[in-house]
């Protein structure tokens, strides 16, 4: 049994001593002459494939160069005395796969191509390859919704996969850790696309997922993004500010890179020095300095931004806070002058600031650098062809196409910054931040279907379970948004609330904050 404890090509020198053989060198080089003299499917098949030649000799990197029959059949088929070499398995489905000569088979490098320009057609983000048997299961992320699709037929997906991790510049030979690399690719229909490739070794194989972005496809301004209504001039406000930090929050997938790009289309670029920090760069913005952090190569987003620092930069873009001091740096630079926009995962607006502070940035520094988050979420949009129909139509697959954003815009005002400095929690930042005047992510999808750009159906797949959405009404049933003291369908009481404004928790017969008696709890009873 083998326990695959040491890599395959690690153990290339040993048994190829053992076996009295010699190792062939890595890569494997393909002798395309001899290579057609075979069988098609042959060398896959049995593990073996034409290197080079020795005088009249031809060498032959084997999988089994103990397999006399074998020998004797290349043997006859070359019509030249064979010399073996010991190779591993993957490192003949990487030489098979890789490109080949004119005339020469092309069935792995046709169908790999084939499932990328598939992908970029469809407008896929990622395509997910995973071992099946023999064969590949393969999958595209096609706005936000994994969909299979017909896998290559008579293909072995172990030599799809390896296609793959010679386009990516990654080692074929292991295959028991993972891996990540990246290739462009410019399908036959014209553009360039830039292809993340990250792999992860499976009990039964390797699994790739290949993330798909246009460099050049950037949104063209915050507009294009889903931003409408007395959003989009707030936005806007904030970065016409000469400093603060702007943070964009969302899970990820939530299109925040995209909405940071369309932020930074709408800056003087030609005026201002810009400067962008990101892991990776997927976007290429016209007048700005992309920087690609390298974290092992100790380029972090911390050691980056202090060097942007003494660059005279305008305005910074770091792709992402990750820690406090990324974060910390941030506030400081902001508070200097400098406008610093980036992203955080967090569920809602709100709940930004208290990230920030769960970091361990020191409240006095939050409240002073940051000027505003905008929360976001992606929606399908209705597919202008049917307008909707769930089977679809030649231009959709079932009834949607494309996406755009719903948003949630905090404005930190001078009222919020003292309740930052007194230490309040996130509810009562939320309560604070509605009182005036934010809104909710729900609202905004809400005048999106009214608008007829989404369905209730897609906006209910994509906000269930959010923190900032609401809970059912115990009277009515209608949604009782997160903070309210009341339905505001029918004016249930949502808990018990003191006179003085204090929410009771339940049990509590006084309340804490000025000793009133609490009031009784609220009634649940029919509508009148």
């Amino acid at each position: 049994m083998a326990l695959r404890l040491v890599e395959d090509v690690r153990l290339l020198p040993v048994l190829a001593h053992h076996l009295g053989v010699e190792a062939a060198p890595l890569p494997l080089t393909v002798d395309e002459e001899m290579l057609a003299r075979l069988p098609d499917g042959l060398p896959g098949k049995r593990g073996l494939v034409p290197v080079g030649r020795q005088g009249r000799a031809v060498l032959v990197a084997m999988v089994d160069p103990l397999d006399l029959a074998l020998l004797e059949e290349v043997e006859f088929r070359l019509g030249a005395p064979v010399r073996p070499r010991l190779t591993t398995a993957a490192a003949v489905d990487s030489a098979l796969a890789g490109p080949r000569g004119p005339g020469a088979p092309r069935g792995v490098v046709d169908a790999v191509d084939g499932i990328l320009h598939g992908a970029v057609t469809s407008g896929a983000s990622d395509v997910h390859l995973e071992p099946r048997g023999e064969g590949i299961r393969v999958r595209w992320r096609i706005d936000g919704i994994l969909r299979e699709m017909s896998a290559p037929p008579e293909v072995p997906g172990v030599s799809v996969l390896s296609r793959i991790k010679v386009m990516a510049g990654m080692d074929i030979a292991v295959r028991r850790r993972p891996q990540d690399g990246g290739f462009s690719f410019s399908p036959p229909s014209g553009g360039s696309w830039a292809v993340r490739v990250s792999t992860l070794p499976l009990e039964m194989g390797e699994k790739a997922v290949l993330r798909i972005l246009a460099p050049d496809r950037a949104p063209a301004d915050l507009e294009a993004t889903g931003l409408m209504g007395e959003d989009l001039p707030r936005v806007r406000a904030l970065l016409g500010r000469q400093g603060g930090v702007i943070l964009v929050a969302g899970p990820t997938g939530s299109g925040k890179s995209s909405t940071l790009a369309a932020a930074v289309a709408e800056l003087d670029r030609k005026g201002q020095n810009v400067v962008s920090l990101e892991d990776p760069v997927e976007y290429r913005l016209a007048g700005v300095s992309q920087v690609e952090v390298r974290p092992r190569a100790g380029l972090t987003f911390a050691s980056a931004l202090r060097a942007v620092l003494r660059q005279d930069p305008d305005v910074i873009l770091v792709g992402e806070i990750r820690d406090r001091e990324t974060a910390e740096i941030a506030m400081a630079a902001a508070v200097t002058g400098h406008l610093v926009l980036s992203t955080i995962h967090t569920l809602d607006a709100p709940s930004g600031i208290g990230r920030l502070l769960h970091m361990g940035v020191p409240p006095y520094l939050v409240a002073a650098g940051l000027s505003g988050i905008v929360a976001q979420r992606l929606v399908r949009k209705l597919c202008p062809g049917c307008g909707g129909r769930p089977e679809g139509c030649p231009r959709c697959p079932d009834g949607y196409r494309g996406r755009t954003g719903i948003f949630q815009v905090l404005r930190v005002s001078e009222g919020l910054r003292e309740e930052i400095l007194r230490g309040a929690g996130t509810p009562a930042l939320r309560r604070r931040a509605r009182a005036e005047g934010m809104g909710t992510m729900g609202a905004d999808a809400r005048r999106k279907v009214a608008e007829g750009l989404t369905s209730p159906h897609e906006v209910g797949r994509v906000l269930r379970g959010e923190a900032e959405e609401a809970l059912p009404c115990g009277r009515c049933r209608g949604g009782v948004p997160l903070g309210a003291r009341a339905c505001p369908h029918c004016g249930l009481p949502r808990g018990r609330t003191c006179r003085c404004g204090e929410e009771l928790e339940s049990g509590w017969r006084f309340c804490p904050a000025c000793r009133r008696p609490a009031p009784p709890p609220p009634d649940a009873g029919p509508v009148e």
